[in-house]
């Protein structure tokens, strides 16, 4: 990584060559598969369990988390890209704001969730709906976790700036300290101590707050003098400052966009009856894991978008574009073929209940579709968070929202749980389409 790091910052507008950007994206793609185990192996652990409850119960606490901290996303995808750009223009200072001004909102919003923690959890019920077995196991499952609600909001920034830094080996040891740790306690708490779905959130707990220190320790060594030589007044500044609430504010609202998504998904599939509710729990588990891996490569091409826009870099620029759409294309492939060859192999792994079993394999062929319909929406919003222009991904998701209640509205009464997911595949790719509609006119806006 660091040779990569090096030839890019040498000769940045010289053609990146494809092995350059996989050493690259390879710890990102680790790096990125290892965010969605926490939820993966959550529900295996639970899938073991007898009562599908209990999946169901963990698959609706994990929701409703996701549905906070998504919300608060922004502080990764904003950190990596004004980072990038800081490095790209070498300003020092710049690089340790991007890094501290986060930090701020993101320790602000993690204790207002623990003061709101009883108003979120009755709130999230009326919405979603489901069974009461289910929902007084996720009430277990939520009074736990939300206790590492800032720690994990820390180390959404400290990912983030850790991977606009280029510094993606250490991202890579920080997030794979937590998923280990998370496996680890999962097994003893649940298998070991027969802790059931309290044991899977206290593994969760304990692991997220474990990478944080682990990430602080390490982003301290490393910029001790810069950051103790920060003033009140650097943090203020009016410009940048404003600049980035333009970008969080469009993040936030694209990502309010995303989660009504995934609620109304949830909430139609919880409205079908507990074993519908755990099957597409499963099968959005391996779709996280393919969105990550894209990811990967997304949070690649956003450095390289960052740090040309930074320099001034053209042909960095466009070659970023070029890499990402060709190694994205060639991993949808390699997903599709891998679910048509071991799909049924994979849903087993996260569960042993026979119904939840068949009612996910007769769905595997919406994770066929998925990776060819998302890959490129997935890829350009990396680009286009890179060059801090979140108000074309903000457009983008709010046009693909429509078409995913158009969608459900129409084939939800006839094709039940199957129109549900064909809906969801028509989000996706609406989400590619509309973003690449915007494309001409980013580079219009960078470039002119």
């Amino acid at each position: 990584m660091k040779q990569a790091t090096s030839s890019l910052e040498k000769k940045s507008s010289s053609a990146l060559s494809h092995r350059e950007y996989l050493v690259m994206a390879i710890p990102l793609i680790i790096a990125g598969i290892s965010t969605p185990l926490l939820g993966a192996v959550d529900t295996a652990v639970v899938g073991r369990m007898p009562d599908p409850s209990a999946i169901g119960g963990v698959a609706i606490g994990a929701l409703i988390f996701n549905t906070m901290y998504w919300l608060l996303g922004f502080l990764r995808v904003s950190t990596t890209g004004f980072t990038s750009q800081a490095q790209g223009s070498k300003d020092e200072k710049e690089t340790i704001l991007s890094f501290v001004r986060p930090i701020i909102i993101a320790i602000f919003f993690g204790l207002c969730f623990i003061i709101l923690q009883q108003p979120i959890l009755h709130l999230a019920f009326y919405l979603i709906g489901a069974s009461e077995a289910v929902t007084e196991l996720a009430e277990t499952y939520f009074s736990i976790r939300i206790w590492g609600a800032p720690f994990t909001l820390v180390s959404y920034v400290m990912i983030g700036w850790l991977i606009g830094m280029g510094k993606v080996r250490l991202a890579l040891a920080t997030q794979l300290l937590m998923n280990i740790l998370n496996i680890i306690l999962d097994m003893i708490f649940v298998f070991g101590l027969g802790f059931g779905v309290a044991g899977v959130a206290y593994a969760t707990l304990i692991s997220e707050v474990s990478a944080v220190l682990f990430g602080a320790w390490i982003i301290y060594r490393t910029r001790k003098v810069a950051i103790l030589n920060l003033k009140m007044d650097m943090l203020l500044e009016t410009a940048p400052f404003m600049k980035m609430v333009k970008v969080n504010r469009d993040l936030f609202l694209r990502t309010v966009c995303l989660l009504a998504m995934t609620g109304i998904f949830t909430a139609k599939g919880a409205s079908m009856g507990e074993v519908t509710l755990a099957a597409n729990a499963v099968l959005l588990q391996i779709h996280y894991m393919m969105a990550y891996l894209f990811g990967g490569f997304a949070n690649a091409s956003s450095i390289l978008v960052g740090r040309a826009i930074g320099a001034g870099d053209q042909s960095l620029y466009k070659r970023a574009f070029l890499l990402s759409a060709q190694w994205g294309f060639i991993s949808a492939i390699v997903l599709a073929c891998g679910i048509v060859l071991f799909g049924e192999t994979i849903v087993s792994l996260f569960t042993s209940i026979m119904a939840v079993k068949e009612t996910a394999f007769d769905l595997l062929v919406w994770m066929i579709i998925f990776p060819f319909v998302g890959f490129w929406g997935l890829q350009l919003e990396g680009i286009f968070s890179g060059a801090t222009e979140a108000g074309f991904i903000r457009d983008s998701i709010v046009l693909s929202l429509i078409v995913f209640l158009l969608a459900i509205w129409l084939f939800v009464p006839s094709f039940h749980n199957q129109g549900v997911w064909l809906s969801f595949v028509l989000f996706s790719l609406s989400r590619s389409l509309f973003l690449w509609l915007f494309v001409p006119k980013l580079t219009r806006v960078k470039f002119s």
